[in-house]
């Protein structure tokens, strides 16, 4: 996967804002060189572009705000690095695993060249791009992966929950939706009732509503067009969130 293809094919649907800006900082003139190429297209070429584009645009974006993840405590630890270099290696090559991680460095190098605040003012604008593009399904998947970012070393410091709440915000998304996700794979009670959103006080009727939102909203059909790999990546959000029902339901005697 050459780099150039983390953007290629998605700028279209860009029409530049933030996002197009971290893309220009990554990857230079090779951003100027595709935006020139997307600027010759026929309407029929770029409609041939927009399913890899939906893909790649998604993926470019998972970059950007797992960097504002990684570094939201001012710290890069080396395990969630790594979460990120596993993802890459596992479902694309390692030639993706060495390009994402150069893609992260230079975004953490733009972080300290544009200063906290002004870092800050670009994510809230790349979420609100997202918001707008993006349908809630591919928004879902994006914070279950970045909250995965989060746990990965086994601690999550107060300023990374802070800064996903604000990226589910800002996408439009419930603020409450970043705990939910956080809960995924644990194997208490208490972590199944905050996946499903609701209080161990919730009546049977309210878990069920809980369950059947949740998995409505995030079936791995719904991202099947973002390709296998993140199709995988939903099936086993979806399972986990299965595995969360049946936890309360048994605990409840519910059929």
């Amino acid at each position: 996967m050459a780099i150039g293809k983390w953007i290629g094919g998605f700028l279209g649907l860009l029409h530049g804002g933030p996002l197009g800006m971290f893309a220009g900082f990554v990857l230079g003139a090779l951003f100027d060189s595709y935006t020139s190429q997307m600027t010759h297209f026929t309407a029929e070429e770029e409609q041939a572009y927009r399913p890899q584009g939906e893909r790649n645009g998604f993926l470019f974006s998972m970059m950007v705000l797992s960097a504002h993840i990684i570094h939201a405590d001012r710290k890069v630890m080396h395990s969630e690095m790594e979460y990120v270099r596993r993802f890459l290696r596992t479902n694309f090559s390692a030639q993706a695993e060495s390009e994402g991680e150069d893609i992260l460095l230079r975004l953490f190098e733009q972080k300290k060249q544009m200063g906290i605040a002004q870092w800050n003012a670009q994510i809230l604008a790349v979420c609100r791009q997202l918001s707008a593009m993006m349908p809630q399904e591919q928004r879902l998947q994006l914070i279950a992966f970045l909250c995965e970012i989060a746990k990965a070393d086994g601690h999550i410091a107060q300023e990374e929950r802070d800064a996903l709440r604000q990226v589910c915000l800002n996408m439009g998304l419930d603020g409450g939706m970043a705990e939910q996700m956080m809960g995924l794979g644990g194997s208490s009670l208490e972590d199944a009732y905050k996946v499903l959103g609701i209080s161990s006080d919730a009546t049977d009727d309210e878990v069920r509503l809980a369950y059947k939102k949740m998995a409505r909203e995030n079936h791995p059909d719904r991202v099947a067009s973002l390709g296998d790999d993140v199709r995988r990546a939903a099936e086993k959000k979806f399972k986990e969130i299965g595995e969360a029902k049946d936890r309360i339901y048994k605990a409840r005697n519910m059929k």
